[in-house]
């Protein structure tokens, strides 16, 4: 049976259509549609219930080292209020998850995992700690609200202090207040724009969410769904779990080399990462030249006929003139500019590699 999110009862009241996703029921749209939604957080600003994300705990002496070994991502040198990205992986090289990491104090540190990943991710850190260390899941104890476009910021000022907002990109504030309800404020989200993302305490959440709905009216601030989140992020040219990386895709392979640190003296995938050398099948971007929208999950040919690779993520949006996707194929196949043909249904769709992201919002 799916879970609903403590802002169940405000979406049914906003007209969402609810849909059920990684075991919770959330809306994929409003009476606005997805459009609407998605031009909203490009031009305006949009708000995301994001409550079905999990939130774990890791704290103890050794906090940092067991972070330092079951993630790729190197976090020593994090200040207080940091936020890190980061893939985690198995012994094989695959990606278990991805996740952000806070540094709340020397340590404790406050992880965020994918909702469908949760169970699986908390389980996967318990059989890997060692050491004084403790993982909690805390996820039943907070609600997380995305505001997300250029004017996010306008709305986050009229509800908190200027000192409980955080100012710099993958930094938080996290002993705040926003619309006097105590919260994590940090400056991260999953659309390509400007914004926060809210962790509040759970009961407190349809509060909080009807102040932000009354703060952000003069600013065109619209409640969005499932829909506008996938496509703000595939034009953002951002991974999503099950699509560009799983637990057989390296994070390398996934394009996550950023956040992979292989000068660490060890960390769980390390070795088979090591001796796999460069990836030979890259994530690229795909522009629709053709007729027809590419969807995940479908096979990518050369030129000749040669099937090459498949398909990860795939959508129109309102912001791309053209239907977009992300797709695994060989790095020979990868450069800018290379024809690449799309099996949709049968249908053989034209396509060219062109730059990830799709989109880049002006600053």
């Amino acid at each position: 049976m799916e879970l609903k999110t403590p802002l169940y009862n405000a979406h049914v009241k906003a007209g969402g259509k609810m849909v059920p996703f990684a075991g919770y029921i959330l809306p994929v749209q409003y009476g606005t549609g997805v459009n609407k939604e998605h031009l909203a957080v490009r031009t305006a600003v949009g708000m995301f219930d994001v409550s079905h994300m999990g939130e774990i705990l890791c704290e103890g002496p050794d906090a940092l080292a067991n972070l330092n070994r079951i993630l790729t991502n190197d976090f020593t040198s994090m200040v207080l209020e940091q936020a890190r990205y980061s893939p985690m992986c198995n012994e094989h090289g695959g990606t278990v998850d991805d996740l952000i990491v806070y540094k709340m104090d020397e340590n404790k540190y406050f992880l965020v995992v994918n909702a469908a990943n949760k169970d699986k991710d908390f389980q996967w850190m318990l059989e890997h700690q060692q050491g004084d260390v403790t993982f909690t899941d805390v996820s039943d104890q907070y609600a997380q609200i995305a505001v997300q476009g250029p004017k996010a910021m306008d709305v986050i000022q009229k509800l908190a202090k200027e000192e409980d907002i955080p100012t710099k990109y993958y930094h938080a504030k996290i002993a705040s207040e926003v619309a006097g309800i105590p919260c994590i404020v940090s400056k991260t989200g999953y659309t390509g724009e400007d914004g926060v993302e809210l962790y509040l305490p759970a009961a407190r959440a349809e509060k909080m969410w009807d102040a932000l709905l009354e703060a952000g009216r003069e600013f065109g601030l619209i409640p969005c769904g499932l829909g506008a989140r996938d496509t703000l992020r595939m034009e953002a040219g951002m991974p999503l779990y099950g699509h560009e990386m799983d637990d057989d895709i390296s994070p390398i392979e996934a394009g996550l080399g950023f956040a992979v640190k292989m000068k660490k003296d060890d960390f769980i995938g390390k070795k088979p990462m090591e001796e796999a050398g460069a990836p030979e099948e890259v994530r690229v971007g795909l522009q629709v030249t053709g007729r027809g929208i590419v969807r995940e999950h479908q096979d990518v040919y050369d030129t000749e006929g040669n099937r090459i690779g498949h398909t990860t993520s795939g959508t129109k949006t309102p912001c791309c003139e053209k239907p977009i996707a992300m797709a695994r194929v060989p790095k020979a196949f990868a450069e800018i500019g290379t024809k690449l043909v799309v099996d949709v249904r049968g249908r053989q769709v034209e396509t060219e590699v062109i730059p990830l992201p799709f989109y880049t919002r002006s600053k």
